[in-house]
């Protein structure tokens, strides 16, 4: 009997199975990426080929020259408030191994409002509006009330150019994916006496395998550069990022870059990296204290009082 009631229970089961998958129905989403379309498979990649592609496209520009349209913005979102200056034109010249030069218009009047050399260690920093010639090391030890005193073109290019892993870094790999990011994250690693720190984070996009972001950072883990690059084009047989978005927060100065004309691997001169002091400007040397203002000169004594024997 109870073999009986087993075999009469089974047609029920099978009712009750079909039903239950009759009224949950599977549905089918479709995820699309910025830069993707729905049947796109994403790249598979190891950790070697992103490097190698690091190396790639760094060895690929030896020199570059290009007018940009910038929007500086200074400030932080931490003390909320941040001033932008729109429709800054700027040309920025670069030439391996580390010469930068860099030159930005007002806005509509297009004259001077910076001027900015650096060869890799020293960086001098014309100001026309305060009459004011700067020079110092790229290292910024103590941060200018003055924002724009904080400038350094060294950043911009660790920013653009994104550098190979030194040999003593290690690397390890991150596959972050799933419904809102598709990257690739190459944490490149040092080490001082004895302890690991986060020297760089890459990003690169799946669709294509190119690099979307670069984060560096100080040896305590805090932000130096957050630079975003995106909209990927050839000049001259090479390819660059035309939007690149470079943040300094501690330096709390923040830049966006678009690229109007670049030409890349055409020969700069010399003479494009040379920032001369204009003369009658204010020198200010950076690590220096200033020199204390003269006393004023004593008074002379008043005709007719004479000092007594």
């Amino acid at each position: 009997m109870a073999f009986c009631r087993a075999t009469f229970a089974l047609p029920g089961l099978c009712l009750l199975s079909l039903s239950l998958t009759s009224c949950i129905l599977p549905r089918n989403r479709h995820i699309i990426r910025q830069g993707g379309k729905p049947t796109q498979k994403l790249a598979v990649a190891d950790q070697q080929v992103l490097l190698g592609e690091i190396v790639r496209q760094y060895n690929a520009v030896h020199d570059c020259s290009a007018t940009v349209d910038m929007i500086p913005a200074l400030g932080s979102a931490e003390k909320n408030k941040i001033t932008e200056y729109k429709d800054v034109r700027a040309y920025i010249l670069f030439r391996k191994p580390a010469d930068v030069r860099i030159i930005g218009l007002y806005p509509v009047i297009r004259s001077k409002a910076f001027d900015m050399s650096s060869n890799g260690s020293d960086f001098k920093l014309n100001i026309p509006s305060k009459n004011l010639f700067i020079q110092g090391k790229n290292d910024l030890v103590a941060p200018s009330a003055n924002k724009l005193e904080n400038l350094r073109p060294q950043h911009f290019i660790d920013a653009l150019l994104v550098r190979p892993a030194e040999p003593s870094e290690r690397v390890l790999l991150e596959n972050l994916t799933d419904e809102d990011e598709a990257v690739y994250i190459l944490h490149l690693i040092g080490e001082v006496d004895g302890h690991l720190h986060l020297d760089r984070t890459v990003w690169f996009n799946r669709v294509n395998l190119q690099i979307t972001r670069q984060i560096i950072f100080d040896a305590d883990g805090a932000i130096l550069t957050d630079a975003r690059y995106s909209d990927w084009r050839p000049y001259d047989n090479v390819a660059f990022p035309k939007h690149v978005e470079i943040n300094r927060p501690r330096d709390e100065y923040a830049v966006v870059i678009d690229i109007v004309k670049m030409d890349i691997n055409k020969g700069l001169a010399d003479d494009k990296f040379v920032l001369e002091q204009p003369e009658g400007s204010t020198l200010r040397i950076l690590g220096q204290t200033p020199p204390a203002p003269a006393p004023p000169a004593s008074a002379p004594p008043a005709k007719g009082n004479k000092t007594k024997k």
